[in-house]
């Protein structure tokens, strides 16, 4: 499993489990001035590629669009795309354009542009409430300390995918129904432009890698297993009905 979240959980069960930092966040020190989307795609499609196995990709919010953009590139190396609370756009599409006409969300208000408009950052009693709702006043600590300017670069670019690469790798989508970052009303609405094989229902705020860590990695697990033994990597067939978490 390929995470751009923490997946402990998976770890102990025994599976491998890469979580990079992307350029330029969390404990990766890259000047946020340098990074452009492409940099990111490349990031994770080089970690993807030493894997020697198809992998089960996991993005988490802005992830969403990386690992799309990796699945356009290396296709054959991914066994299923996980989207939880993901930003899950089509071809043509940015994250700016999509974020800004959610609404109820949060986070667009609470954006602070630096002076030379090539990074951001929110504000942290915003954070709180948009990121971390339901997680303990330790892990709140810890993710608020790694929280970092944002390049802007990679939400203004547009994804690119077609149908023929990115279309023909299984998706799944975790959304979060308590969410104040990514509404439940835009993750269904990118659902439905985009329909994913199964949807995975928790109770949970923007960060239930966090709040649910192990609610939301053994929905991962299982689908992961369901793959396995139903053969469903790269086929059409359609899969079991969506799993509810009550979480």
């Amino acid at each position: 499993m390929l995470a751009s979240c923490g997946c402990r959980p998976a770890q102990r069960a025994g599976h491998r489990v890469l979580a990079p930092d992307l350029l330029s966040l969390g404990r990766d020190f890259t000047p946020y001035t340098s990074v452009i989307l492409e940099n990111w795609t490349d990031q994770v499609a080089t970690l993807v590629r030493t894997v020697g196995e198809p992998v089960v990709l996991v993005g988490h919010s802005r992830a969403g669009v990386i690992i799309s953009e990796v699945a356009e590139r290396v296709p054959d190396r991914i066994a299923v795309l996980g989207y939880v609370t993901a930003f899950l756009l089509e071809n043509g599409q940015t994250l700016q354009e999509i974020a800004t006409q959610d609404n109820q969300s949060l986070v667009p208000p609470a954006m602070v542009v630096a002076d030379d408009h090539l990074s951001a950052t929110i504000r942290e009693d915003a954070a709180r409430e948009a990121f971390y709702g339901q997680c303990s006043e330790e892990d709140v600590v810890l993710a608020l300390s790694l929280m970092r300017p944002e390049p802007l670069a990679p939400i203004a670019t547009p994804v690119r995918t077609t149908s023929a690469r990115f279309g023909c790798v299984p998706r799944v989508f975790v959304e979060c129904t308590l969410d104040r970052a990514i509404t439940l009303p835009m993750q269904r609405r990118m659902q439905a432009a985009l329909p994913c094989r199964n949807r995975i229902t928790m109770q949970s705020e923007h960060s239930p890698f966090l709040s649910h860590a192990a609610e939301l990695t053994d929905a991962l697990l299982q689908l992961s297993l369901r793959l396995e033994l139903l053969g469903l990597r790269r086929s059409l067939a359609p899969w079991p009905s969506a799993r509810t978490s009550g979480v």
